[in-house]
């Protein structure tokens, strides 16, 4: 059985190889995935673009690929450039679940540059959904977090946290599966002949979506930290908002208020306004501050709440 770190030594002669062969690299992708034309997303790692494969047996058809064309960061590299780009494919193109986004390859283009491949989900982002919904019903709310629980169940079985999970970096096809996209903060925190996992340090991801022992432990476990985020994503959606800026008692007030009412009889108003007593209290134990009692992606499937929820039929197959 292949390691991690035989996928990485084999990526990267392979990549080698590609890069040996100069400008051949751009004819590989547009002959193996088509032109890329239009742009469906920006950020600080790149652009990315719609790949369209046309058919030869059939010009009318054409099947369409998201090609993630990267940027180098300031004052890196050729191999710090190399090294990155592909620790996040070995990570992502070893992750076969139908809640966690299909990466097909890497190349290399003309400039040198990489392009990761990936499947395309023509239905956005979730914060997109959000955005223009003002907020989610609890029915369709629920089918999406369940989906993203089972995709980070998943991951976190193969050994691997995301550490930046957020609405943007959930993806979703027009039939409504969600799919986990963008491991370029991702980390293997388990090797597969390790039994124990590896703690992680260090401040990552987007504020809102932060743990709180992010900011006060030197090291913490890189799982917790994924759930907590998903538990943030959840009352998003629910409520159209964040509920703090900054998981940090002594930056963020919110922040303060809601630690505060979890402690109360009366609770915290956004999580005690969901209703169900199965659904609250199981926000309440992923948001719980104390992360050696958080609850683990498994157990949230795994709770009354969680086995209830109806999962729809492009959800269950990743379609």
């Amino acid at each position: 059985m292949a390691t991690w770190v035989d996928q990485l030594k084999n990526e990267k002669n392979r990549v080698a190889s590609d890069q040996k062969n100069g400008p051949a690299g751009t004819a590989t992708l547009v002959q193996k995935y088509g032109k890329c034309q239009e742009i469906v997303g920006r950020g600080a790692f790149g652009i990315v673009r719609i790949a369209h494969k046309v058919d030869p047996n059939d010009s009318k058809h054409e099947q369409l690929y998201a090609v993630k064309e990267f940027r180098r960061r300031p004052q890196e590299d050729s191999k710090k450039y190399s090294k990155r780009l592909n620790s996040e494919f070995c990570i992502s193109s070893s992750l076969r679940h139908p809640n966690v986004i299909h990466t097909l390859d890497l190349l290399t283009d003309a400039k040198g540059d990489y392009c990761e491949v990936m499947e395309f989900c023509a239905g956005g982002d979730l914060y997109s959904l959000v955005l223009a919904a003002g907020k989610l019903e609890v029915v369709e709310a629920d089918c999406y977090f369940l989906q993203l629980m089972r995709g980070v169940e998943y991951i976190h079985e193969m050994g691997v946290a995301h550490r930046d999970l957020k609405p943007e970096n959930l993806l979703l096809t027009t039939h409504g599966a969600l799919k986990i996209t963008d491991f370029g903060n991702g980390e293997c925190f388990r090797m597969a002949w390790e039994t124990e996992p590896h703690m992680t340090a260090g401040l990552c991801g987007s504020a809102p979506y932060i743990a709180p022992e992010e900011y006060t432990d030197k090291e913490f476990d890189p799982r917790a930290v994924d759930v907590w985020a998903c538990g943030v994503i959840y009352m998003a959606m629910r409520t159209g908002r964040h509920l703090w800026r900054v998981a940090n008692k002594d930056e963020d007030e919110f922040y303060e208020n809601y630690v505060q009412g979890r402690k109360s009889d009366a609770g915290y108003g956004p999580i005690e306004s969901l209703h169900r007593a199965r659904c609250r209290n199981v926000i309440y134990s992923i948001l719980d501050p104390n992360a050696s009692r958080r609850i683990s992606a498994h157990q949230v499937l795994n709770s009354e709440w969680g086995k209830g929820i109806k999962v729809c039929q492009a959800g269950e197959e990743g379609l």
